[in-house]
């Protein structure tokens, strides 16, 4: 396959220089519009950008993924495309996984090998689990309709270009929740006077440890992390109101019900043994990502004709994937693919100091290609 990897690189490059954030990707857009167009695809633009590539007389139709935005992060590094875009970085590594796709889409423009549809769909608003329902809500898959769907993201810590996936369940669910504790302020020297919002808060972070360690089964994989403790206490004011956020993780539905469930009854039952008012907020817009038996073989088996070391049985991972919503409308297949171990490109995802690896820039395309090349093959159209 012939790709052209200094034209990639500096491609992504400049899609890392120019950053933007969920719903705010309007030159990046633009940008993946224009190329599309370019290549002679057919292009629709709404809250994300939708390429159609057709070839031969075949009547599948399966959809490719990639997302656009970045995140609210300063960025350190030091090579010499940083971003320009203050206080905005492509630390997760967007900025290729958009490249990757914009080869593929290029190059089965020019030699497709393929008989069907492709329909490219570039997300927006993947960090904050809301782009890809925003594309359904459009009814981006009534208008081009697919069978299957497919999305790579790079893994950093991974050898470079080492692709593990799995059946069944990939990604956690995340969900966010805000505990309110309404108590009665008061003197710091009278605490009986008063009901002290921040022990009681104290109280439900610690009783919130035991939904995993003690209502879970062992081995279930769920989070329950408490990660902001907001009060309107003073020096010598005991605070009346106490709030609690976190971000709870679960690997299944049942899971993600039961921690929701525990949550609200610890809350509850803690606050009215102190007689104060609790509200509890429990909020998901990360779901569950699930890989469908038949897409996760078609990656497998586009990885090994790569010539890529494939895992095809790896570990569920902890972390939350916007494209659970597509795969949860078509059965699809997410992949994961090496960063590398070391430098840059083996730092961990949101770190100030990532990089994508540019070496994974043909790699990736080809894999797409030879993914669309198994999917929809060559048919006798004589």
């Amino acid at each position: 396959m012939d790709l052209n990897l200094p034209e990639l690189r500096r491609l992504r490059q400049s899609f890392h220089q120019a950053p933007e954030l969920g719903f705010e990707e309007t030159k990046t857009k633009a940008k993946v519009a224009a190329l599309l167009r370019q290549y002679g695809l057919e292009v629709h633009e709404g809250v994300g950008v939708v390429g159609i590539l057709r070839a031969g007389k075949g009547n599948r139709a399966i959809g490719l993924r990639a997302d656009m935005d970045a995140l609210p992060i300063q960025e350190a590094s030091a090579h010499d495309y940083v971003s320009r875009n203050p206080g905005v970085m492509h630390a997760c590594g967007h900025d290729g996984h958009m490249t990757m796709l914009l080869g593929a889409a290029e190059a089965l423009a020019a030699d497709p090998g393929f008989s069907g549809t492709v329909v490219f769909l570039f997300q927006p608003n993947e960090e904050l689990g809301l782009g890809a329902q925003a594309m359904l809500d459009e009814n981006v898959l009534t208008r081009f309709p697919i069978e299957e769907v497919y999305a790579i993201h790079n893994l950093p810590g991974a050898p470079t270009g080492q692709i593990s996936t799995r059946n069944g369940l990939i990604c956690s669910s995340e969900s966010l929740f805000e505990i309110t504790v309404k108590g009665q302020g008061g003197h710091a020297s009278m605490p009986q006077a008063g009901r002290d919002a921040l022990t009681i808060g104290s109280e439900i972070v610690l009783a919130l440890q035991t939904i995993v360690a003690r209502k879970l089964a062992p081995g279930a994989g769920a989070v329950v992390s408490v990660t902001e403790f907001l009060t309107d206490g003073q020096r010598n004011v005991l605070p009346g109101t106490a709030t609690l956020k976190g971000d709870a993780r679960a690997r299944s539905p049942e899971d993600r019900n039961k921690i929701e469930a525990h949550m609200r009854q610890i809350a509850h039952g803690i606050t009215s043994a102190h007689g104060v008012e609790v509200t509890v907020d429990f909020k998901t817009e990360f779901i569950e990502t699930i890989n469908a038996p038949t897409p996760t073989e078609a990656a497998i088996r586009a990885a090994r004709q790569t010539g890529l070391e494939t895992i095809p049985d790896r570990q569920p991972m902890s972390f939350s994937e916007d494209f659970a919503h597509f795969s949860a409308a078509v059965p699809g297949c997410f992949v994961l693919l090496g960063n590398g171990e070391s430098g840059p490109n083996g730092q961990p995802l949101h770190s100030n100091d990532y990089d994508f690896n540019d070496a994974l820039l043909p790699i990736g395309a080809e894999f797409w290609t030879n993914l669309v090349r198994d999917r929809l093959p060559l048919q006798d159209e004589g």
